[in-house]
């Protein structure tokens, strides 16, 4: 308990109050996803966070993007529900497109013998947000399977 009291006290109040928010959103995905699916769920947060003049992240952006990012992990591991990458992405995902950004969402498979393994995470201008996302490079992006020669690969998740 006295580590989680230092982490809350070294968070500045902008920070605490997007930790709340974060936890907030973090319970509303998750009972999305368990009500519409995945799909169903992404075209929500995109329909919720469409803006009309996207714009290029700046250094600046990427900087409280990542910030971002690592409290809606924070949010996730000590929050009301169980927010997995999936869940915390899908936050960050919506929260950067509502700023105007243009993030790129990754669902990837891990390729091993063993059971399936799967991660989720955001890039912003080429960079995974996380600083543990780059121990999941493992993970390989799914592609859709192309329609004709001009989407031959696209991500699934763009």
């Amino acid at each position: 308990m006295g580590r989680r009291l230092a982490g809350w006290r070294a968070l500045n109040w902008r920070e605490r109050g997007l930790l709340a928010l974060c936890a907030l959103g973090l319970t509303g995905i998750h009972a999305a996803l368990a009500l519409l699916g995945y799909r169903r769920t992404r075209r929500a947060v995109e329909a919720l966070s469409r803006r009309h003049a996207p714009h290029a992240a700046s250094p600046g952006d990427v900087a409280a993007a990542q910030r971002l990012a690592r409290l809606a992990a924070i949010a996730g591991r000590h929050g009301a529900v169980e927010a997995t990458c999936l869940r915390q992405s899908l936050l960050v995902y919506g929260a950067l497109r509502s700023r105007g950004l243009v993030p790129r969402l990754h669902l990837g498979l891990k390729p091993a013998d063993g059971p399936l393994q799967a991660h989720a995470w955001v890039e912003l201008d080429g960079q995974r947000l996380l600083p543990g996302d780059d121990e999941h490079e493992v993970f390989h992006p799914l592609r859709r399977k192309p329609r004709d020669e001009t989407r031959k690969d696209r991500p699934i998740v763009d």
